[in-house]
């Protein structure tokens, strides 16, 4: 099966040049989901791409009549970001022009109060197809309305078009999966929302966090915050309903390389995922262990952030996935002074035990800078 490949301009920049991005859409044979996978939205995070790379040629392996549904793969989606470069470093979170992080720029649906409240009683008794048709469209027409207002001959900033694009891809999507990984050095984990944590196991994944408040601006919870809204309105007047939308995002190892175990259980974790929600039907999957596997779903406020007490050099730092417990000595900074005295070793301990969770690739830390993160356990005394 091969894929139809769609390619969008983006930007034109000052030499004439476009940056663009390209889509690869695969369709079974079989009516089914839509599933909409995309990778490096932010530039160092490279990981995701050759992830979508091992599912494009696994895809590309499968008949149609394999596939249910159809599934879009869309590598390299921040072209503008990726091609930051400072030296040998590739920064890309944010965007050099007005300086907002590239996931934080996104447009959530959110209708007020009463116009929700309106919808959900008119529509009390109404089957979940038509319910999911009708704000379905309510979505697409404010979307459209947004859309109409960004073609002024004012203008309205990159960020903002930007913005457009990517989500005109996936406003349709039942499953939407964003692969990012850590800024710095990190661990494999994803993001989940409300209603869906019985298929984060699928992922084959140790740690997740359940979001249980979207913001809506960052890519995921743009896509799911309005779903959950409405499914929240209906409980509110006394019907439960899940419309089986699905948002995650996944955070493959560390930034500005692709190392292979990360790939590989990125790979291994979404094929199996796409089996569980039925998208493929391929011999062996899903997986035997995916039944037992067991994910450990925490709140983002067990995630405990270390800053450098002083400036100096980063030393003996524990390795990723470590444990620690309250009082433990995790780094130690090497401190240089000009008080005519010698540089001393300062060591840090450990607020409340945990596992270490991330660590900041640069060693060398000014007063205040971002040292790495713990995810404490819970019921700390």
């Amino acid at each position: 099966m091969q894929p139809d490949i769609q390619t969008i301009n983006l930007v034109r920049l000052s030499s004439g040049d476009n940056l663009a991005l390209q889509i690869y859409k695969f369709r079974g044979k079989q009516p089914g989901k839509k599933i909409y996978i995309q990778a490096n939205l932010h530039g160092a995070e490279i990981i995701g791409n050759a992830v979508i790379q091992g599912l494009l040629s696994w895809l590309a392996s499968l008949s149609e009549e394999q596939l249910v549904g159809e599934i879009w793969l869309v590598p390299a989606c921040n072209p503008m970001g990726m091609n930051q470069r400072s030296h040998f470093f590739s920064p890309g979170r944010y965007n050099s022009y007005d300086g907002k992080d590239w996931n934080r720029i996104f447009w959530a649906y959110h209708p007020q109060e009463t116009e929700l409240n309106r919808f959900v009683q008119d529509h009390l008794a109404s089957s979940p197809e038509t319910i999911y048709q009708n704000y379905q469209q309510q979505i697409e027409q404010s979307f459209q309305t947004e859309k109409e207002r960004s073609n002024q001959p004012s203008g309205v900033p990159f960020s903002v078009r930007y913005q457009q694009t990517l989500q005109s891809l996936c406003l349709d999507a039942d499953v939407v999966i964003d692969i990012h990984s850590s800024s710095n050095q990190g661990i494999d984990y994803l993001f989940t929302f409300p209603n869906q944590e019985n298929s984060a196991q699928a992922f084959l994944l140790d740690v997740g966090f359940l979001v249980t408040e979207p913001e809506g601006y960052t890519f995921d919870e743009a896509f799911i915050k309005p779903w959950l809204l409405l499914e929240q309105t209906f409980a509110k007047f006394g019907r439960k309903i899940h419309f089986g939308l699905a948002s995650w995002t996944l955070e493959l190892g560390s930034g500005m390389n692709a190392n292979s175990p990360s790939v590989e259980k990125g790979i291994k974790g979404i094929k199996n995922y796409l089996a569980n929600q039925n998208a493929v039907q391929v011999s062996g999957f899903p997986l035997p262990e995916t039944d037992n596997h067991s994910i450990d779903l925490v709140d983002k406020t067990q995630l405990k952030k270390y800053y450098a007490p002083t400036g100096g050099i980063i030393q003996n730092p524990l390795s990723l996935k470590r444990k620690v417990v309250a009082g433990d000595c995790f780094y130690q900074i090497l401190q240089f002074n000009k008080e005519g005295t010698k540089p001393e070793l300062i060591s840090v301990p450990a607020e409340a035990s945990g596992m270490i969770f991330d660590l900041g690739t640069n060693q060398a830390v000014n007063e205040g800078e971002y040292v790495l993160s713990v995810l404490e356990k819970r019921n700390q005394e």
